[in-house]
């Protein structure tokens, strides 16, 4: 497993597709799948002319913290603006989707034909002053778990790039190994509920079946937002991301913590464990196999 120090993989690719001259790396998932942050300093979106004024937090919905697109379809949520500007904002979501899918594929070959496309998102408000609950509060450090979208153990592969049109950085903090964190707080979580998962899902409060290991991973999120102790001297160190910076990470692995930083593009995928080159390496397996029984469905 990645150690905090050596956290960091810098590749130097300039190019998201392969074939093109700056599409240097191939074939890093066992970085990817050990706990490291891929890091591509050199690797930016280049938003087009007329797409320059969408870096600006009116075209936002003030109740969301992102623009997304989500399913097939690519419908559009959390933007504001007239027929033209919603249009080019979708086409300018659309193309980072797809650029980030070619370099999934090229970085990733042993995950060809198994990645989920799931969730495109543009964020334009700043991280800094954004008023939130402790539990949404992404300046504590935590792996990703969301209490109505169940994931049932497939994991969140995420691709990041800092679009500021300035100097300002995307300022993280990475946290200890999942192993090490899973280890701390995993005692402090009780078994769910019998019956917890399908009546969730019975009433539509979830998305799908809520497993024990969602369970376990929405504990093990809440109980390190929480625990303000921790999060001042557990294991972390700070990372800003310089604007035209892309960076790549399975963040249900990776602890991490958003402290500052505006515009920024973000693609989620989804991947099965069993589709990973280490299997075991996955939270899914590493639950179960600390807490000696099969995490499925509830």
């Amino acid at each position: 497993m990645a150690h905090i120090d050596e956290i960091l993989q810098t590749l130097g690719d300039s190019d998201w597709q392969d074939g093109q001259p700056g599409a240097l790396t191939h074939a890093v998932e066992s970085s990817l799948e050990t706990g490291h942050v891929l890091v591509l300093p050199q690797l930016r979106f280049v938003l087009r002319t007329a797409e320059q004024r969408f870096l600006d937090p009116r075209y936002a919905d003030p109740a969301t913290k992102n623009i997304s697109l989500r399913g097939e379809a690519a419908l559009m949520r959390g933007a504001v603006g007239n027929a033209q500007d919603l249009g080019e904002l979708r086409a300018m979501l659309i193309r980072f989707r797809d650029q980030a899918t070619a370099l999934a594929q090229r970085l990733f070959p042993h995950y060809d034909g198994h990645l989920k496309v799931a969730n495109t998102s543009f964020r334009p408000i700043a991280v800094e002053g954004r008023a939130t609950s402790w539990r949404k509060d992404d300046t504590r450090l935590h792996v990703d778990a969301f209490p109505s979208n169940p994931t049932q153990g497939a994991r969140l592969l995420r691709i990041f790039t800092n679009v500021h049109p300035g100097q300002q950085p995307r300022v993280w903090r990475v946290g200890e190994d999942f192993q090490d964190f899973a280890r701390q707080f995993l005692p402090r979580i009780p078994r769910p509920l019998p019956g917890a998962g399908w009546l969730l899902e019975a009433l539509h409060i979830t998305k799908q079946r809520r497993t024990e290991f969602d369970h376990l991973m929405l504990g093990l999120h809440d109980g390190a937002k929480a625990d303000l102790a921790w999060q001042r001297s557990c294991p972390q160190r700070e990372v800003a991301f310089a604007p035209g910076t892309t960076w790549v990470v399975f963040s249900d692995q990776v602890l991490h913590a958003v402290m500052s930083g505006q515009f920024m593009m973000e693609q989620t995928f989804w991947l099965d464990p069993a589709d990973q080159q280490q299997p075991e390496a996955a939270p899914l397996r590493v639950l179960e196999q600390m807490t000696g029984r099969r995490l499925g469905m509830m």
